[in-house]
């Protein structure tokens, strides 16, 4: 009788992240909201009545950017864009602050998918190639044709 080697345990498969956005138009209208928001902040001082609607409109883009993202992008948004605590009103430094930072994050995101997208055309035009590559016989880089014909 033949004695095996003990099992070694599996090592934990750490899940690979799907980042994806399920509603595109969607974030990139909020995108741009927010944007335009930060530059009126930046223009126009805020009395207290405007900074307590500056902190909703914040806190609804949040919510619902995070409703368009997969969980793990939402997971990042929540690390990184926080909502305003308490019932207190917010001061303008803090809302751009937010707002510059939600927006920084939201152009990280645009910059992602501009990248996954040019990869992907890369690689399908790549495909393409090769495919072109393989069907059409007398074409450069096509080799030989193997029946032997010249014609």
């Amino acid at each position: 009788m033949t004695s095996q080697p003990p099992e070694q345990p599996a090592e934990p498969v750490e899940p690979q992240p799907n980042e994806s956005v399920a509603s595109p138009a969607k974030v990139m209208r909020i995108g741009a909201m927010v944007r335009q928001l930060l530059e009126e902040v930046r223009h126009a001082p805020l009395d207290e009545a405007g900074r307590d609607r500056m902190r909703d409109i914040y806190d609804i883009s949040v919510r619902e950017l995070s409703d368009s993202l997969s969980p793990d992008l939402a997971e990042e948004l929540s690390r990184v864009a926080k909502p305003f605590a308490g019932d207190e009103i917010p001061s303008e430094a803090e809302l751009r602050v937010a707002q510059a930072q939600l927006v920084g994050w939201l152009e990280g995101l645009f910059h992602g998918i501009q990248a996954t997208l040019f990869a992907q055309q890369v690689t399908a035009r790549n495909q393409l190639e090769e495919m072109r590559r393989r069907a059409i016989p007398g074409r450069p880089g096509a080799g030989p044709d193997p029946t032997g014909q010249y014609l």
